[in-house]
């Protein structure tokens, strides 16, 4: 048993679904058995695979014919990767975005923190993604990183020929949530809002997020959440992982209200949302949900 796998791990109450995960990164090159082994039994049963480039995208389909039951991906080209975008981009994610496992396009937008490819190529790019998901009918998987007013901007000018969409990742400021959710977005949520020292405005904002708009996610191997009791050595985050994002979410929102849109806040109830939420959007299988009962987080360590 690796040393990874010996961690103790925080274990759903219920079936959540990780709506973004780069399983194609070479960091998990040779250990997706144990990956998805490992996310399973933490109680994360549905793991969205993110395409990034062309490359990254085919390599996530492939995957997902390795584990059917396990693993969707999405298809599309990240905002580093615009400078390498034409016609043959678009037909190859057409293409792509045929398979029954692919549920989204994306990962796709705008960011303007880097600008490892122009401002300008990065917005043909993303309109040109958002044309191929409104013609396929599929929900968009975004990115936005100091690019909300131009990213916005184009959102709005498409919203009403798009089926939906989620910004994943979010770690913007009020103006950007707000203005997201104004668009009826989805809004993902990272180990970001576990960190004690970046994500204390993120711990104070998500409560805003209507539960019926709340996904998480842990960009795994990106991201680790500071909050876990025990780290992995490696410091590679992992899907198994995500119930520690669960479990800030759930202390941001009770520092706040005790009830949500009707819904007595507790990891239970966002599990549950959470993952229903996610299993809609991506038009994935439903499942059965455990009972409502008392949920204490501090029993639910296990040794895997």
């Amino acid at each position: 048993m690796s040393e990874t796998s010996t961690n103790n791990l925080l274990i759903s109450p219920a079936p959540l679904v990780d709506i973004g995960v780069n399983l194609t990164n070479s960091r998990f090159d040779g250990k997706h058995d144990e990956i998805i082994e490992q996310s399973l039994e933490a109680g994360v049963k549905t793991l969205i695979v993110t395409g990034t480039s062309v490359a990254e995208s085919e390599a996530a389909f492939k995957l997902c014919q390795q584990y059917p039951e396990q693993l969707y991906f999405t298809a599309g080209v990240h905002p580093h990767d615009a400078s390498s975008y034409d016609n043959t981009t678009s037909a190859t994610l057409k293409d792509l975005s045929k398979e029954a496992a692919c549920v989204a396009i994306g990962e796709t937008g705008l960011d303007f923190n880097r600008n490892f490819s122009t401002p300008e190529q990065q917005i043909a790019a993303f309109e040109a993604q958002i044309e191929l998901a409104i013609e396929t009918g599929k929900p968009m998987f975004l990115h936005e990183r100091d690019a909300f007013t131009r990213q916005f901007e184009i959102l709005k000018s498409y919203r009403d020929q798009l089926s939906n969409a989620v910004i994943h990742c979010f770690t913007g400021d009020q103006k950007s949530l707000f203005g997201y959710l104004d668009l009826d977005l989805y809004i993902g949520i990272t180990g970001w809002v576990c960190d004690e020292r970046r994500g204390i405005e993120l711990q104070q904002l998500v409560h805003n997020i209507p539960l019926d708009r709340l996904m998480i996610e842990t960009d795994s191997p990106y991201l680790l959440p500071r909050n876990m009791v025990k780290k992995p050595k490696d410091r590679s985050n992992r899907p198994a992982f995500l119930p520690w994002v669960l479990h800030q979410i759930t202390q941001s929102y009770q520092q706040h209200t005790l009830e949500k849109d009707g819904v007595a806040i507790n990891e239970l109830a966002l599990a549950i949302k959470t993952g229903d939420n996610a299993r809609t959007f991506f038009n994935l299988p439903s499942v059965e949900h455990p009972q409502e009962k008392e949920h204490d987080p501090v029993s639910d360590f296990y040794r895997l």
